[in-house]
């Protein structure tokens, strides 16, 4: 696996071993950030369900100022921090967390954030974090804050979950990008 652009462009990062994480393809990263470049640079990112942490690393490569990472599994946590050491990523541009998706959304934070990026595994139930992200008193995601759902275009996700509204679907193969942003 490797980083797309930025300042990391072209350094390979490693990749989980075990066959239940299921990367983002390297096109519909680039698909992803395409469309992410103009709110990017500065940004505090948040990679929930990481696993290896590449979306996240990418997002630092293109000039986000923070991401957190979150992944219910150690050994992805244990990655993450590994992959981090491999590109030099100061550790006070992170965080990473050994938390379920959501437990992590349902914990109060002392910052939010402007990008969200949800990869659940495939069979999870997005609406929990969803709701959790749409309701009135959630401060996780800004104001002008974004999230984005990765899921298999066949699993149909809400076009409105609380104060969130879908503004945005990008289709790549069996793979869906579902935009959100406060109603």
């Amino acid at each position: 696996m490797r980083i797309i652009a930025g300042e990391f462009r072209g350094r390979v990062i490693k990749s989980p071993t075990d066959s239940r994480t299921r990367p983002t393809s390297d096109r519909l990263r680039e698909t992803l950030f395409n469309v992410l470049a103009p709110r990017i640079e500065g940004a505090r990112f948040l990679d929930l369900c990481a696993g290896s942490g590449a979306i996240g690393m990418e997002a630092l490569s293109r000039g986000a100022d923070h991401v957190t990472f979150v992944d219910r599994s150690r050994k992805a946590c244990a990655l993450i921090e590994e992959n981090l050491d491999l590109l030099g990523i100061p550790e006070a541009n992170t965080d990473v967390y050994a938390l379920s998706a959501e437990n992590f959304a349902g914990r109060k934070h002392e910052n939010s954030w402007d990008i969200v990026f949800y990869d659940p595994p495939y069979d999870s139930k997005y609406e929990l974090v969803l709701f959790e992200f749409g309701t009135a008193e959630s401060k996780l995601l800004n104001e002008s804050g974004i999230l984005i759902a990765e899921h298999h275009t066949k699993h149909q996700l809400p076009d409105a979950a609380q104060n969130l509204r879908r503004w945005r679907i990008l289709k790549q193969g069996e793979t869906s990008l579902s935009f959100y942003e406060r109603s």
